[in-house]
């Protein structure tokens, strides 16, 4: 009886498994099948014709670089994502030299992308600009896209629309009346006055110290976009702040139009008309309409493999949050090796380490700042190009590169480290009625235990590992930029720069973009435009992104909801972001090098 049972029970265990594996399969081919028509239409090559202009719609969220994990934008259509600076850049590049493409129109439809990022754009603009005509069109421009715009030869708006200059603001975002409200205390250790980047975890409003340092990075990265709107409206740059202080988005068109703020206004299908002109078609012609990701599909596409298999440069992205481990963000675990591992391919003739990145883990930066060290040390070039921001431990993995590159408005800096513990007894405790007995085998045995405050003496220790990790930090800076210690401290104790004033204090070298970064040391290896190699490579694991898209709620965020936070707060980018951040702390990264989050618009 008892082997039948065992014989029954094990057979229907496999019947379950079968049956699991059997679901796997079937949805990693339906999930296949989407994918490949999405490859499918990308890869497609497209015929490109003769008198065509090329496409750059400012549209919803432009990433850096694509990302694995913008397949489940794909699957879900989801259209806030439509392009990445990469594929816009490179696809501007090839159609300068390209008989085919008269033009380019660019369509402000309300972009999200950083000042740095919008710089690098503009850059690649004028490259195209100085061979073909370039002309720029809104319904109604924001900020970010009229500065894009004004790189064009003519700024067209629609009748009726508007132009939303305004200055730069930024917004930082205060957790500690939400975490007042679930019972989560954040026990804060740091050095330094201005690492703000725990203000938002202890203070409701920011400090005297931490609206110095934004004030003074945010006038500078208004100077530079005010400097470069006045310089090609043929203005000057009070003209400019004066039209923002007035808000010109109540401006009357007459009024842009008198100013010169815009060169005409005109409706879509009048700019149509003159692009066909331009191109040399006639009226009744269909435009002939290029855009980026379609356009590195056609013909010889633009890859991530080099023109000489033998020799290249490696260009490694490292964007996102500085984690130990994981595949999100930039990871430890994941970066450190890689870079190893290119230091030891014989291939790979030098390095650059694409960073934008406001920090994360000391550890993990630790790590990929000693993996940098040992691919020097066989003897290859590093450089580190900066885009929106390489702060705190962004700056950490780039500081001992040996050239530094950052674009006027890139924020770095913010030299120092902080310990970050939280305590959720209020929540656990207080909230959900759970309660600790705790039996040690000696004093500190459960050091650090996040379910209760953390005692005096566990604080002071704590206190003296910030302490070491900020002069490491400081020692790896010193070394990499070969200054004195006591120099780095000078301009350290986690103050943000923006990039004008961190070439002045010696934290970059040079005010220049990635592709400037890219031809300064292909000139430098001897090699040729077509020589470089970008990591990591963009993999789509099916199954696992499935999975996660499926399962995607995290432990915190189950209790948030147990103290009473409902599923729809806990959708809001703020709360997510609170969430993120608690799951990293009391997951073992309570060293920190990061900036607060900082939206600058």
């Amino acid at each position: 009886m008892l082997k039948k049972f065992f014989t029954v029970m094990l057979g229907s265990m496999a019947a379950i498994w079968l049956s699991a594996i059997i679901a796997l399969v079937l949805l990693g081919v339906f999930v296949g099948s989407i994918f490949s028509g999405i490859v499918a239409g990308r890869g497609d090559s497209t015929a490109i014709l003769d008198k065509s202009v090329l496409v750059i719609d400012l549209k919803g969220t432009i990433a850096e670089r694509e990302a694995a994990g913008s397949l489940q934008s794909e699957l879900i259509g989801d259209e806030g994502i439509t392009g990445t600076l990469c594929e816009y850049i490179a696809a501007i590049d090839k159609a300068a030299g390209d008989d085919r493409i008269k033009g380019m129109l660019i369509l402000g439809n309300g972009s999200s992308l950083g000042t740095a990022s919008r710089q690098e754009l503009i850059e690649a603009i004028e490259r195209f600009r100085s061979k073909k005509f370039v002309i720029a069109y809104a319904d109604s421009y924001s900020q970010g896209d009229y500065y894009v715009a004004c790189a064009a030869q003519e700024v067209f708006l629609n009748p009726v629309g508007s132009v939303g200059l305004h200055g730069i603001s930024a917004q930082i975002p205060f957790f500690t009346g939400l975490m007042e409200k679930v019972g989560v205390k954040m026990q804060i250790i740091k050095v330094g006055k201005f690492k703000s980047a725990v203000e938002p975890f202890v203070l409701k409003s920011a400090s005297e110290p931490s609206i110095l340092q934004t004030k003074t990075y945010i006038d500078g990265i208004w100077n530079e976009v005010a400097g470069y709107i006045a310089d090609r409206r043929g203005t000057s740059p009070d003209t400019v702040t004066v039209w923002a202080g007035e808000i010109a988005s109540v401006f009357s068109a007459e009024r842009l139009v008198e100013d010169s703020i815009v060169d005409r206004l005109a409706y879509r299908r009048e700019v149509d008309d003159i692009l066909r002109k331009r191109t040399g078609l006639d009226k009744d012609d269909e435009l002939r309409l290029v855009y980026p990701a379609d356009y590195l599909t056609s013909g010889m596409p633009i890859s991530d493999s080099a023109t000489n298999p033998d020799k290249f440069i490696a260009v490694y992205y490292a964007t996102g949050d500085i984690v130990d481990s994981g595949r999100e963000g930039i990871s430890g675990a994941v970066v450190a090796p890689d870079i190893i591992c290119l230091a030891d391919d014989e291939k790979v003739a030098g390095l650059i380490l694409r960073v934008n990145s406001g920090g994360g883990s000391a550890f993990a930066s630790e790590q990929i700042w000693d993996a940098i060290e040992y691919f020097k040390s066989k003897g290859k070039p590093v450089y580190a190009s900066m885009s929106d921001v390489a702060a705190s431990g962004g700056y950490y993995i780039s500081c001992g590169a040996d050239r530094i590159f950052a674009d006027p408005t890139t924020l770095t800096g913010s030299i120092g480290i902080f310990g970050m513990i939280p305590d959720f007894q209020g929540l656990v405790t207080g909230k959900l009625g759970i309660n600790f007995t705790t039996v040690e085998s000696n004093h500190n045995a459960g050091f650090i235990d996040v379910m209760r405050p953390m005692p005096a003496d566990q604080i002071d220790a704590m206190q003296k590992m910030v302490e070491r990790g900020y002069e490491t930090f400081v020692s790896r800076v010193a070394k990499g930029r070969g200054m004195e210690v006591d120099s780095v401290k000078r301009i350290a104790e986690g103050r943000v720069w923006y990039g004008r004033d961190a070439l002045r204090i010696g934290l970059v070298d040079t005010l220049a973009s990635l592709n400037a970064a890219r031809k300064e040391m292909a000139a430098e290896l001897h090699l040729s435009d077509g020589d470089f190699v970008n990591y990591p490579s963009v993999e789509y694991p099916m199954l696992i992104r499935m999975i996660r898209m499926l399962d995607s709620q995290e432990e915190i965020y189950s209790i948030f909801e147990s103290a009473g936070i409902s599923a729809d707060l806990q959708r809001l980018p703020v709360v997510r972001r609170l969430c993120e951040i608690l799951s990293q702390v009391a997951g073992g990264a309570h060293l920190q090098a990061r900036i607060e989050d900082i939206t600058v618009y």
